[in-house]
């Protein structure tokens, strides 16, 4: 299932937005028509063998890693590469989205994003879902919580 089908599926009010190729989250932000914080990156994080979750937090923030581990009870966490991240979700990097993922991981999500309306990949190179968060969040059954830093190269 595509995630635009997994969004509209789930009865959530959605928006898609066309873009051309873009190189940031602040140019992606730009060419969406949103605030930077608004960009949701979806970071698919290595748990364990066979075992992955989604983390989305807003694109002014980067993961912190101190922060997620004392979240989820582990001492390591790793990233896969861009070609097992792919297997394990169904989309290549860069597009990559809970909604229509081909396995449901767990998602864990910025307190941040709570109350904005955001955009999330689409599955899809140049296209974003832009929505309220609180709703998909709800579907996704994220876990909210602070698991971010401030992103000390969007402010240089």
């Amino acid at each position: 299932m595509t995630a635009e089908k997994a969004v509209a599926a789930a009865g959530l009010d959605y928006e898609v937005v066309r873009h051309a190729p873009v190189r940031s989250v602040a140019e992606a932000a730009a060419a969406r028509g949103v605030e930077v914080p608004d960009v949701v990156k979806t970071i698919v994080v290595r748990r364990g063998e066979d075992d992955y979750l989604f983390v989305l937090i807003p694109g002014d923030r980067v993961i912190s890693w101190p922060k997620l581990r004392a979240l989820l009870g582990v001492s390591r966490l790793s990233m896969p590469d861009a070609a097992t991240a792919k297997a394990v979700t169904g989309y290549e990097r860069g597009t990559i989205t809970p909604f229509g993922s081909t396995r449901p991981w767990p998602v864990i999500a910025d307190s941040r994003l709570s109350g904005r309306h955001i955009t999330l990949g689409s599955g899809e190179h140049n296209v974003a879902l832009a929505l309220d968060a609180d709703p998909a969040l709800s579907t996704l059954d994220a876990t909210t919580a602070d698991i971010t830093d401030p992103d000390q190269t969007m402010s240089a």
